[in-house]
């Protein structure tokens, strides 16, 4: 797999984050989730607008210009020789001491990821999939920024574990009113 790690495309062997590194240490960035099929990246120009609102939100400043952006992602997508792909495109805070100012990380980090995924096996396309409501609840609008991707996935992270101890593979999360907000890693 080749990666696009600020500024160059390398082997996986050779992406590494700093362990300094504020999105790893924090959760300080953004990411988009973005899919490609049959060779089209769905909705590009609307997530890397989400990506660059979302960083704008939090003072995060993106050291890539967004059409550069968009060739970084078609790029990690032709160099793996991939048409239908899951696409994670990731910038964090980038390297700072361990005190939580982002004023003292000069630079951010940019890095992008493709690979194939298989969500889940054929046959739960055709027949569904079980599915449980969880106690834990999605992150209430007062305690993040909605519109931001944050790389903070620990409410959905542990709904997805409490799905896991009840046998069901997914879990629907609601939000603190009671309704359906979404699903770990999914829209409903």
């Amino acid at each position: 797999m080749i990666i696009y790690l600020n500024g160059e495309f390398v082997p996986e062997e050779r992406a590494v984050v700093s362990v300094f590194d504020h999105g790893l240490l924090y959760g300080d960035g953004v990411f988009e989730g973005i899919r490609a099929y049959h060779g089209r990246v769905f909705k590009l120009g609307d997530h890397l607008d989400r990506l660059y609102d979302g960083a704008k939100a939090i003072a995060l400043e993106i050291p890539v210009a967004r059409e550069e952006m968009q060739e970084i992602v078609l790029e990690t997508l032709r160099r793996n020789d991939l048409r239908d792909a899951y696409i994670r495109l990731v910038v964090t805070r980038g390297v700072g001491d361990l005190g939580l100012d982002p004023r003292k990380c000069p630079k951010a980090f940019v890095f992008c990821i493709t690979a194939s995924i298989t969500l889940y096996p054929e046959e739960l396309y055709e027949k569904g999939l079980s599915v449980i409501t969880v106690a834990t609840r999605r992150n209430i609008p007062t305690a993040c920024i909605p519109r931001v991707k944050s790389l903070n996935y620990l409410n959905n992270i542990y709904a997805k574990i409490e799905a896991a101890r009840s046998g069901a593979p997914e879990a629907i999360m609601l939000n603190q009113e009671g309704y359906v907000a979404e699903a770990t890693g999914d829209n409903i």
